[in-house]
């Protein structure tokens, strides 16, 4: 590593010395791209336009350098490349998605799992295998095969993983929603895809509180008919679970005769996840994900952009409602030790998570942007109180991290440090933007386009732009592209989805800007992208202002079709001991006038206590700018905190 400075225009907050740059796995990678293809490859410009100009060679390098394993091996690495969508990868691969997550069986430690009561378990890669094998012996027992549904309603813990591993080792597909969801909630995505198996928890504990789900359960088995059995996981004392025929405990499956593990071969386009869009403007999407797609793209964005490696321990806070759980569990594949954690990040405290980082002497660590603006706010020096010495990589993701974002992690959690925030989504289950370790990185930029997307800015006519907002695309076909969405008959909606706006080109929703050092800024979602006067705001570029306002813990900024045009009404929540008074609405605008511009100025600025979000935390603008409208929202059992969008209906301040 080396020394850092606070990052201005001119100079970048972190910048990697000569010999970590050289020492990454994307060093090893560039000098084996430039004796492939015979071209200095050791720049990663020239790196990434290589491999956007010969795909199947990076991607057949990729393939080779991570070591896949599988049963047949690639005679070819894409045909019809020039459907976008509809190329296919390595369409003569045979392969198994748990076969390379269990490829170490050693003594070494895979899983470290701990809950907010304290409770710390461990799993070493040899029973985490053994273990899987004797909960996929109980579900082949059960009848899974191929193609059949298995889902999981649990907490991020040690059996959420095998039960993972289990299902996807028998070419099943797995899929899976947090506890917190409610009945309608996990009804609208279980419901949709019609399970056999419905691993669940009896109930989980968050800030303090126990909170039991058996009667949520059997109100979904009692809904859902294709479910006929219910494997029930311990997460509380409370052990009222059904004594039926059709459940049983997740403990005595582990306890029946050891079987062997046989790894059902699959084709690289086959299914192995489903994963759920939002669901704020209507049921959730069912988007599925292919077994090789999911497998090679996390791959390349551990071992390349993350660096990661065997002796590395990986934390990311998320539930397995999020893709960064599907995400983050892809790191057993590099034979990294995982770190999962059940509950909530500020208990006992806000230093809470960190207390885990330093204790486990995390290498890795993975949060949201709102999580460093929480901590921030709360007055955390992390520098000061923790000993961080071996975090090397923090990586953000989940909204914009400001500039000021940056400049806290280098100032007060660690100034020798990779920051990487990341952009993509669950529709790509992986990134389209994110870190470079032998780059530098430059405050309020993600560093780079990951390595074989073709990422572009587009302007509302279709065509390419610097250092100008646009909406965020994809010009050519990746491996990561989902298969579709379930039980969307001739792909209409998955192409309404991602590319109904330019023709053969991905338009992800993100109104984004590539910088003068090729990095990207996200300014917000493209629909929530307000529009006074004519003039395209992102939202986060109010949010940053917004955020260094002391008094303001958070806000939600969204636009009120008001005479004719579009009016900025500005919501914030206040931190404890202060109120919205004329002081702080004048701080408010000022900051923002002079720090993005007078347009972005809101017309109104309200405050309520409670800003409605999903269950992965993400704010939610259009629920809220369709509840300032009086028009319903169409799916608020996809809220963690649906009442809080009680607050902004019928506001008389908005009525002038």
């Amino acid at each position: 590593m080396t020394t850092t400075n606070r990052g201005t225009r001119d100079e970048p907050a972190w910048r990697p010395s000569r010999e970590t740059a050289a020492a990454t796995q994307l060093a090893r990678f560039s000098s084996a791209a430039t004796t492939l293809s015979g071209h200095d490859l050791s720049e990663y410009e020239d790196l990434h336009r290589w491999s956007i100009n010969q795909p199947a060679a990076f991607w057949q390098l990729v393939w080779d350098f991570t070591r896949i394993q599988a049963s047949q091996s690639p005679a070819q690495t894409v045909a019809d490349l020039q459907l976008f969508p509809g190329a296919r990868w390595f369409p003569n691969a045979r392969l198994n998605f748990a076969e390379n997550l269990l490829r170490f069986r050693d003594d070494r430690t895979a899983l470290i799992c701990i809950l907010e009561t304290g409770e710390r378990r461990e799993l070493t890669f040899a029973e985490l295998f053994a273990q899987t094998a004797a909960v996929a012996g109980h579900l082949k027992s059960k009848g899974i095969g191929p193609a059949d549904r298995v889902v999981g309603w649990l907490p991020n813990i040690a059996e959420t993983v095998i039960a993972m591993l289990a299902t996807t080792s028998l070419g099943a597909v797995w899929s899976s929603c947090s506890p917190d969801f409610g009945v309608a909630g996990a009804l609208d995505r279980f419901g949709q895809i019609e399970p056999k198996i419905l691993f669940a928890c009896n109930g989980y504990t968050y800030n303090g509180k126990e909170i039991s789900i058996i009667d949520n359960v059997n109100e979904i088995t009692a809904q859902v008919p294709s479910i006929n059995q219910v494997i029930w996981v311990d997460g509380l004392r409370d052990n009222r679970f059904p004594d039926t025929a059709e459940s049983i405990r997740f403990s005595s499956i582990l306890q029946q005769p050891t079987t062997t593990l046989d790894f059902e071969q699959r084709a690289f386009d086959d299914p192995l996840y489903i994963m759920y869009s939002s669901g704020t403007t209507g049921k959730p999407k069912c988007i599925v994900h292919g077994i090789g797609g999911t497998l090679i793209q996390h791959l390349k964005e551990h071992q390349l952009h993350v660096d990661l490696k065997r002796d590395d321990t990986i934390f990311f806070f998320t539930t397995c409602g999020w893709m960064m759980w599907n995400w983050l569990v892809s790191s057993l594949a590099s034979g990294a030790t995982v770190v999962l954690f059940d509950g909530s990040p500020f208990h006992p405290g806000p230093q809470a998570l960190l207390d885990i980082v330093e204790r486990e002497r995390v290498t890795i660590f993975g949060v949201s942007a709102k999580y460093l603006s929480a901590i921030e706010k709360a007055g955390l020096e992390p520098r000061k109180t923790h000993n961080l010495e071996n975090m090397r990589c923090l990586l953000s993701t989940g909204s914009p991290l400001a500039q000021e974002g940056f400049r806290f992690v280098y100032r007060h959690i660690k100034p020798d440090l990779h920051l990487a925030s990341m952009s993509g989504g669950t529709d790509l289950i992986s990134c389209f933007v994110l870190g470079n370790p032998m780059a530098p990185v430059w405050a309020g930029e993600i560093q780079c386009a990951g390595l074989g997307m073709a990422v572009d800015v587009f302007d509302e006519a279709g065509h390419s732009v610097k250092r100008e907002k646009g909406e965020l695309v994809c010009t050519l076909a990746f491996p990561s592209c989902p298969i579709g969405f379930w039980k969307d008959a001739d792909n209409e909606k998955f192409l309404d989805a991602y590319f109904h706006r330019f023709n053969g080109v991905w338009a992800h929703g993100d109104f984004a800007e590539i910088t003068e050092h090729g990095g990207f800024v996200i300014h917000g979602r493209s629909d929530a992208v307000l529009n006074p006067g004519g003039v395209r705001i992102g939202t986060a570029e109010i949010y940053r202002q917004v955020e260094q306002i002391d008094a303001v813990l958070e806000s939600i900024c969204v636009g009120q079709e008001w005479d004719g045009d579009t009016r900025v009404i500005l919501f914030v929540v206040m931190q404890e001991g202060f109120s919205l008074d004329e002081k702080v609405m004048l701080d408010i605008r000022q900051r923002i006038r002079e720090n993005a511009s007078p347009r972005h100025v809101p017309a109104k600025i309200l405050e309520v206590s409670d800003i409605p979000r999903t269950r992965s935390g993400k704010i939610v603008e259009l629920a809220v700018r369709d509840t300032i409208h009086g028009r319903p929202v169409k799916n608020t059992s996809a809220l963690a905190n649906a009442e809080a969008l009680e607050q902004f209906q019928d506001l008389q301040e908005l009525t002038d």
